[in-house]
């Protein structure tokens, strides 16, 4: 168990880097909007080619045609390089700032708790920068690939498929397959983790989750929105903007779990004193005056007119 020293010392050092990592995190998370947005919009109006398309020229008797089907989409591809590039580069800036975070929520996380996964931290760090650094590969050896047909004579199916589908272009690819798996892999375990000493709340570290496995998986452009907001959120958190003030565990320096479903409903009928009148888990309704004490007895009639009789003859006698 760190002493009080060591606490002091680590509370000060996480407050130095959130400060530090703030703004790279706003930045980050625009970053990688603005690069999904890039690419879709690209990617738009690429011209699709279908399996009728593709099986047209074998169709029609013609077994190597001179002219690949997949021909406009090669050129495309070729004529749109820059964009694609300046996409794969502004996505690797936003893992860049990604990494950064992660580190130090890893950082935080295993002091609180030191028997947090150890490999999380590895395959995190070096499956992001694979991952970065394999997509801006990949979109400049297709760049130049399709750029030699564009330019060439050869357009036939071997030669189109090489371009988009080289050796080379699915050798990276499959680079950034591996990396963007050990870069989900290492997210998702410093989200659980973080979650359990209580240094983001649960519904931040579900959005981790889904974070690590967007970057991983080829998905819409709609569903990049939650990388960014992941990153936005932890910038609002480092800046000490949180709605609700931020997290307990990164003051005090030690693990501070969030309670259970179960634990805030046994908390709640605690202090609430069980069900009432005034509604659920709310305080006692108010008790009128008077309310609940017993009326005093009231005597028969008959036996008030018998004593005042007796009263009567006493003062005869």
């Amino acid at each position: 168990m760190p002493n009080t020293s060591e606490i002091r010392e680590q509370v000060a050092s996480e407050e130095y880097r959130q400060q530090r990592l703030a703004v790279p995190a706003f930045a980050g998370g625009f970053l990688y909007l603005l690069s999904a947005i890039v690419l879709s919009q690209t990617f738009n109006g690429a011209p699709a080619v279908g399996l009728l398309q593709g099986l047209g020229p074998a169709l029609s008797g013609v077994a190597n045609p001179a002219v690949s089907p997949r021909t406009a989409e090669v050129k495309f591809v070729s004529h749109h390089a820059f964009a694609l590039i300046a996409g794969a580069t502004l996505a690797a800036i936003a893992v860049g700032a990604l990494l950064l975070v992660l580190a130090l929520l890893l950082d935080a996380t295993r002091f609180r708790r030191p028997e947090t996964w150890r490999y999380a931290r590895p395959l995190a760090l070096a499956g992001g920068i694979a991952w970065a650094l394999s997509n801006i590969v990949h979109e400049i050896i297709s760049a130049i690939e399709t750029h030699k047909f564009a330019v060439g004579h050869d357009h036939s199916i071997a030669a189109a498929n090489h371009a988009l589908t080289g050796p080379d272009t699915n050798g990276i690819a499959l680079i950034g397959l591996l990396a963007g798996l050990a870069l989900a892999a290492g997210m998702i375990a410093t989200m659980i983790n973080a979650l359990r000493v209580g240094l983001i709340p649960r519904w931040m570290s579900f959005l981790g989750i889904f974070t690590g496995l967007f970057i991983f998986l080829p998905v819409g452009a709609e569903l990049q929105v939650i990388p960014a907001l992941w990153l936005v959120m932890m910038g609002i958190m480092f800046l000490g903007k949180w709605p609700k003030g931020t997290p307990p565990a990164w003051a005090a320096g030690e693990a501070v779990p969030w309670q259970t479903p179960a634990q805030q409903r046994a908390g709640g009928k605690a202090s609430g004193g069980g069900k009432t009148s005034g509604g659920r888990g709310g305080s006692p309704a108010p008790v009128a005056a008077g309310a609940g004490v017993a009326p005093a007895p009231t005597p028969p009639s008959g036996a008030s007119s018998s004593r005042k009789r007796r009263r009567k003859r006493g003062g005869r006698g």
